[in-house]
Formats: C-alpha cells, structure tokens, sequence
C-alpha cells in the first residue's frame, strides 16, 4: 500500500476517533438522565457515582470498521463478515446488561455464540482449521479478560489502543506490503479508543460498560486472528506467540488472578479485587501511575516483538517466556502474600 492510500485512511481514523468521543458524550447524558450510574462502594475505587455505557461509540466505530474492511478488502470479506456480526452481538448483550444485569451465563453464552461465528468466518475464507479453533477460543477468552481487567480509569482502553497499534506494527514488520493492509483495522480501533480515552482517564466521567469492554476484547481477538490469516506457510507459530507480547500485562493478571480463585475454591465467575491492577491502585492511592505502569510494560513487550520478528521460532518463543516470567514475579510482588478477599463484591467499572 502506497503513501496516497495511508493518505486516503485519515478520514476514517479520525472518523473512528469522533465516533468513539462522540459516543461518550451522548452515553454519559444519556446514563445521567436514566440513573445508569455506579454508586461508590467500600471496594470500589471511585469516590462519586459515575455513569457507565460509554464504550458504545467505539462498538459502533468497530462494528463499522469490520464493514469498511471487508468493503475495502482490508480483510477478506468472510472474515468482515462475521467479526462484524459477533462484535455485534457481543456489544447488544454488554449493552443490556449496562441498563439491566443479566446472568453471567447468558452473556458467556453470548461470547461462546461470537466466538463459534468468527471461526465460521475463517473457515469460509479458507483459514486453517487450527485458526478456526483459536478464533473460538480467542473470543469468550478475551472479551471476558477485557471484562475483568476493566476496574480503574483508563486501564482498559488505553491497553486497547496499545495491543491494536503493536499488532498493526507486527503485522507490517512480517507481512510488508500486505500486513499495511490487515494495520489498518487495527488502526481503526486505536483512533475509536484515543477517542474514548479523554472521558476516563485521567478521571473518569463516564466507564466503558461492558458493551465497551466486550468489543474491545472481540476486538483483539479479531485482529490477533487477521494477523495469523496473513502469515506465510511455516510463520503462524511464531506470529502467535508474538501476538501474545502486546496482551501479555493483561493475560498475565487475569490468568494468575482466576488461577488462584479456582485453586481457592472461590466463585471465579463473580466480581472481586483481587488482581494486581486493583492491589497497586489501592497501594498508591491513584488509578493514574498503575495506568502508566502497564501501559510502559505493553509498550516494552511491542518493542520486543518487533526486534524479534525476524528472528527463529526458538528466539520468539524465548522473548514470550521471558515477558511471562517477568511477569508472574511482578503480579507476585504486586499482590503481595495476603490472602485473597472472599467478598463477592463488585468492581468499580464493570460487574464481572
């Protein structure tokens, strides 16, 4: 793709960046007028009711990018296809349950449904039978990490535009000419979030919801799988577990954190404060450093995975363990020896 055609992409990004701001603005009237708030708590980390649902911009942003690339040919339109309709029924069920909870079985329910459509999707676009599998998997897994680490200003989103703008820039480092292409959705959801970001962070006026934190797991799990679509015969093991840099801060907190409530016997599937974000947040008194602090480490990890693009299967899986290992003996330093709270109580952004 050539200097006109990136040219040609900045109305789109910026559109998905107004759509993202302006769906905040009219979420947060519109929670404000129907009571759709979360009230402080003594586990929540917010000190005055603050609206939810604000992520529905940028669902519409991505459910419209996935019919912009499938249209432009930025991703094959099987694949737009059904990314756009599983993102979309993500989004409806996260946006029922901001305005009236619903079980957690029906939403995960939901995520498994989007999750069997996009690999329906790669199937019908030809994708290996192993990409349809983790196109399944990758949904109700990352929709619901997203979910669960979405619990202080900024943190989610942030994380968001940071996993989508690695995964573009590793898609070009190991696809050339073609990964600028498959960038370009990814791109598309970093502009929808820098959109949203303003509203919740550094304080937030209004919290994603989970119609936002369930896109932008969807989301992801779209883009790691566009990458994957694209790799040469051979370079799809490797492409993975690079893939896994720009979300290894969140996969790791989520996986040792429901880890331990399983080995614990806790009901993993409730709300709880447990994870490592949540513990430095309390500790520093301000949801802005922890922000910081994982946005540093998911820009390390970007920069890591690109020098190791060009390298062997071996070198690549080296950097991943590392970055895992670094961070199980962070997660462990950052939540301390403390038991874990049995208090099902829920989060302050997102009931889990």
């Amino acid at each position: 793709m050539d200097r006109l055609d990136w040219i040609h992409a900045l109305p789109w990004l910026a559109a998905a960046a107004a759509l993202g701001a302006a769906g905040a603005w009219l979420a947060r009237a519109h929670a404000l007028r129907h009571g759709l708030l979360d009230l402080p708590g003594e586990r929540r980390s917010h000190q005055v009711p603050t609206p939810r649902g604000g992520g529905v911009g940028i669902a519409v942003a991505w459910v419209l990018a996935c019919v912009l690339s499938g249209w432009s040919g930025w991703m094959p339109w099987e694949l737009a296809l059904a990314a756009g309709c599983g993102s979309l029924l993500v989004a409806v069920a996260g946006y029922i349950d901001d305005h009236r909870p619903l079980s957690a079985w029906w939403r995960l329910l939901a995520h498994v449904v989007a999750g069997l459509v996009l690999a329906a999707g790669v199937s019908f676009a030809g994708g290996a039978a192993w990409l349809a599998l983790l196109a399944f998997v990758a949904v109700p897994v990352m929709v619901n990490v997203w979910n669960f680490m979405d619990g202080i200003d900024g943190i989610a989103t942030s994380q968001a535009a940071l996993a989508a703008a690695g995964i573009a820039a590793l898609g070009i480092a190991s696809h050339g000419e073609e990964g600028v292409r498959a960038a370009l959705p990814a791109l598309l959801l970093c502009a929808a979030c820098l959109g949203f970001l303003p509203f919740n962070f550094p304080r937030a006026r209004i919290f994603l919801g989970d119609v936002g934190s369930g896109t932008l797991g969807i989301a992801l799990a779209v883009l790691v799988v566009l990458l994957l679509s694209d790799a040469a015969p051979g370079q799809g093991a490797g492409l993975l577990v690079l893939a896994c840099l720009p979300l290894s801060a969140f996969l790791v907190d989520a996986t040792l954190t429901l880890g331990g409530r399983i080995v614990s016997r806790e009901q993993w599937w409730t709300a709880h404060v447990g994870h490592a974000y949540q513990r430095l947040a309390r500790r520093t008194g301000s949801h802005v450093p922890v922000a910081f602090a994982y946005a540093g480490w998911t820009a390390v990890a970007v920069l890591a995975a690109l020098a190791a693009s060009g390298s062997g299967f071996i070198v690549k899986l080296a950097v991943c363990a590392g970055f895992v290992a670094a961070g199980i003996l962070v997660w462990r330093a950052s939540t301390g020896a403390d038991a874990r709270t049995h208090e099902e109580t829920p989060d302050d952004d997102q009931p889990e």
